[in-house]
């Protein structure tokens, strides 16, 4: 991603996530370990909530949080990673996401998450 590691940070761990991902006005997070963080997203007209809580923030390296919806992981806490490796005045994303109740679960999400990756990647400044 063209964004560096702190910018890419900060759009998983504050507000900044409605910039990309979540719907405006409905994101209740505080980057803090253990503290739980909701959102929702919208998609064709319906709100999906989004909730969990960090498990490990290292700042502009790391962000490890459980990841529950009901719809797509089924209600289970599922465990969502994202490493953060600088590469030149951007940086390498690496995410994973581990813990689904289903395979059906599992290939939606490996499904989805480079969609959500692009949005963020055109979402945010080059340079912060």
């Amino acid at each position: 991603m063209a964004a560096p590691p702190h910018v890419i940070f900060q759009a998983w761990t504050t507000s900044a996530i409605a910039r990309w991902f979540a719907a405006p006005g409905t994101v209740l997070m505080t980057p803090d370990v253990n503290m739980p963080y909701f959102f929702e997203t919208e998609f064709e007209g319906q709100r999906h909530p989004h909730d969990g809580r960090f498990l490990r923030l290292e700042p502009d390296r790391l962000v490890e949080m459980t990841w529950l919806t009901a719809a797509d992981t089924r209600g289970v806490e599922t465990v969502l990673t994202i490493e953060l490796i600088p590469s030149g005045s951007g940086t390498q994303v690496r995410l994973s996401h581990v813990g689904f109740p289903d395979e059906e679960s599992r290939a939606g999400h490996a499904e989805n998450w480079p969609i959500a990756l692009d949005c963020l990647n055109k979402a945010l400044p080059a340079s912060s």
